[in-house]
């Protein structure tokens, strides 16, 4: 889709020199990046965000497919998911190169932030996968597919990193929508329409990504806070921002049982959606009461296990019932 945008006279390094450029960053648009090797290219995919991001989308699959969806259509989610994902990320690392110079050395030596990848480079290759992504779900899966993976990738880029990230203290609120895309783009990949259980999966991201990225964000307010990014530790404080996660996460939890409710998602779901929210409930409560960064540090790590383990818990009740 973003391809489609680009006036074909505009080159690959005029859409670099469009983009918000720090201070001073102009002159590093066109340089040659003659220090970079693979690893950097795969840093600029965000693998570890990939990874659970295509998981979501093949458990939505196999759910959608009552557990055994089609081999050529579930591949080219895994491949086209991972590349929808990669191009994504590798055109949020243009956008944020300054503040990543300015949120300490993890997120300086970034490889756009650190200068071994240029901008022009890192915009053509993420603009390429996300091209592949589009042509091997259309391809392999479906067209629906195909636009929600690519749709997914440019609220990511456009609404969150260019304009919420910098604007507002509830931007993951709202740009959490971009990692609720790809259960919908697997929902779609089996059967070529979307149904009342991807609504469910994609409001369950939605509601699970503020209490996963203020946790986070917890950990980082001092980076962010260098950087001038209003997020909520930093514009509203600590006790607010821990408020806030329990909030969401009772908003989480109380959604969570609703699929089991309705029947669209069976009881081995339900059981194991009570195990992991109980856990998740008693961490965000321990944050609200005690604003330790190891408490931060501890519910951060388990809502990544939670959505990864609630997502396959979606599939195996879809194959076993």
């Amino acid at each position: 889709m973003a391809v489609a945008e680009i006036h074909e006279t505009m080159s690959v390094a005029a859409i670099a020199e469009a983009l918000p450029a720090p201070a001073g960053g102009r002159a590093q648009l066109g340089r040659a990046a003659t220090e970079a090797g693979w690893r950097d290219y795969v840093t600029l995919t965000k693998p570890r965000i990939m990874s659970l991001l295509v998981l979501t989308a093949v458990c939505a699959m196999v759910a959608a497919a009552g557990g055994a969806p089609a081999p050529a259509p579930l591949a080219a989610l895994v491949l086209g998911g991972a590349l929808a994902c990669g191009g994504a990320s590798a055109l949020n690392h243009v956008l944020d190169r300054d503040i990543d110079r300015l949120m300490g050395p993890r997120t300086a030596s970034r490889p756009v932030a650190a200068g071994r990848i240029s901008p022009a480079r890192a915009v053509a290759f993420g603009l390429c996968l996300s091209a592949l992504a589009f042509l091997v779900l259309a391809a392999f899966a479906n067209l629906l597919a195909a636009v929600l993976a690519i749709s997914g990738g440019a609220f990511y880029v456009l609404v969150y990193t260019l304009w919420l990230k910098r604007t507002t203290p509830h931007n993951i609120v709202i740009g959490g929508a971009a990692g609720a895309f790809p259960p919908l783009a697997g929902w779609a990949a089996a059967h070529g329409r979307l149904g009342l259980g991807a609504g469910f999966l994609f409001v369950i991201v939605l509601l699970w990504t503020p209490p996963h990225f203020w946790a986070l964000a917890l950990l980082l307010a001092p980076g962010y806070r260098a950087a001038g990014v209003p997020m909520l530790p930093v514009v509203r404080g600590e006790r607010v921002t821990a408020q806030q996660v329990l909030l969401y996460t009772i908003a989480l939890i109380t959604f969570t049982l609703l699929p089991a409710l309705t029947g669209t998602f069976g009881a081995f779901y339900l059981a194991t959606a009570l195990v992991l929210d109980g856990f998740l409930c008693a961490l965000a409560w321990r944050l609200r009461r005690e604003r330790a960064p190891r408490h931060a540090g501890a519910l951060f790590h388990y809502t990544l296990l939670y959505l990864a383990l609630l997502f396959v818990a979606v599939a195996i009740d879809a194959a076993i019932r």
